[in-house]
């Protein structure tokens, strides 16, 4: 059996509510420009909590790959919100919402194919 098999089998052992839960995770962050930036602040406090609470290695991986995303993306922000009174900023603001993107639609894409996240 291949490491790819053993993906497909986690994905598969995922209960409803731990895939339903994940998918709800991924949507609020998907939605966060329409939100005032509030849906990714419930979406990573919900996969605070699941990460510590499932013992799927699938989903555990998508979970910490949305904290991180989060947090990175938070940091990010400060730091080019602070430089925006240079105007550089704005192109760093620019350039992580492109990355933002990038992560929340890599992992969808990676949860359709019951693919875990990387480390």
């Amino acid at each position: 059996m291949s490491e790819f098999d053993n993906d497909i089998e986690a994905a598969q052992l995922a209960t409803d509510g731990e895939r339903s839960t994940l998918l709800i995770a991924y949507v609020l962050d998907l939605v966060a420009p329409f939100t005032a930036f509030l849906a990714p602040l419930i979406s990573v406090i919900i996969s605070h909590i699941k990460v510590g609470e499932t013992r799927n290695a699938f989903i555990r991986s998508h979970h910490q790959w949305l904290i991180r995303t989060f947090w990175w993306n938070l940091l990010w922000a400060v730091i080019f919100g602070l430089l925006t009174l240079v105007w550089i900023g704005f192109i760093g603001l620019f350039g992580l919402l492109v990355w933002w993107l990038y992560r929340v639609i890599r992992g969808l894409i990676a949860y359709s194919n019951g693919q875990p996240m990387p480390h």
